[in-house]
């Protein structure tokens, strides 16, 4: 009797180059995908009170304590918008940013487990984490877009420049930014587990050396505005700023930068991405 030889549909092999990335691959998995998406997204609040409602609360709470001691108590300056917009829209776009480098930078450690069980591209929960946090930002975003239209009704003298058309391009530089800072730290924490705490340090201090809570305007000194700019994400929170409610700004040259900064830190974030998911089973 002759024996039937086995016929595999899927045969999974391990990546040799390290700039690889099968798309393919990843179409085949999207319901996967879209499946972790809606899981973060309703596991965020789980067992809370207050359940989605803190998506709202959370940036209108930072808007009051912003306003109340950056505004009102060290009287920083807004350069004209009011206070409510300017640490609104501030605090949203650098959310959305920090909260992606921090869950993409967990990828291997938060999902050991299911990596250890079933196969499917690595690459997807760093995706997954920029997307999550997405939802969330635009829900930010529609409270912004509230308190605009409430004080242009007003009669408050806003000014939008024709630059807003690029503002979904800023937001994927910034998230491709976050994904390439988020992978790197992910590939180095596998094995070195305080620089999960350095991580976090980095970002609380970050947002100080971001214009998120004044305008780079206020900084005169030439050689400070310049390290300042070298910031990779101050050339798109400017550019933001500029776009939506005509304060900061605007330039081609430091946006050109922080596009190179961006390709640069995404090739070295997935090389040393694909190269620890081969054996960071052993090391978790």
């Amino acid at each position: 009797m002759k024996e039937e030889k086995e016929h595999w549909q899927l045969v999974i092999t391990p990546k040799d180059k390290l700039l690889t990335i099968d798309w393919k691959e990843l179409w085949r998995y999207r319901d996967m995908f879209w499946l972790f998406v809606l899981r973060n997204f309703r596991t965020a609040y789980k067992q809370t009170i207050l359940g989605p409602l803190w998506f709202l609360i959370t940036p209108i709470l930072s808007v009051i304590v912003y306003v109340a001691v950056f505004g009102g108590i060290a009287n920083i300056p807004t350069d004209g918008v009011p206070p409510v917009l300017f640490y609104l829209l501030g605090i949203s776009v650098w959310g959305y940013f920090a909260s992606c480098v921090s869950t993409t930078s967990n990828s291997f450690v938060t999902n050991a487990d299911i990596f250890g069980k079933v196969y499917f591209p690595r690459i997807i929960m760093p995706l997954v984490a920029v997307t999550t946090n997405l939802l969330s930002f635009a829900i930010q975003l529609a409270i912004f877009a509230a308190f605009y239209t409430y004080y242009v009704a007003t009669g408050t003298a806003l000014t939008i420049h024709w630059q807003i058309v690029l503002f979904p391009l800023l937001m994927l530089i910034l998230a491709l930014m976050a994904v390439g800072f988020g992978m790197i730290f992910s590939s180095l924490t596998t094995k070195y587990r305080d620089l999960q705490i350095m991580l976090a340090k980095i970002i609380s201090l970050w947002v100080y050396i971001t214009p998120v809570i004044y305008p780079l305007s206020m900084v005169t000194n030439p050689k400070l505005h310049f390290a300042m700019s070298l910031n990779p994400v101050t050339p798109i929170m400017e550019a933001i700023k500029y776009s939506l409610i005509g304060q900061g700004q605007f330039s081609w040259l430091w946006l050109g930068y922080s596009v190179a900064f961006t390709v640069v830190l995404l090739l070295l974030g997935l090389m040393l991405f694909n190269k620890v998911q081969k054996s960071f089973m052993d090391t978790v």
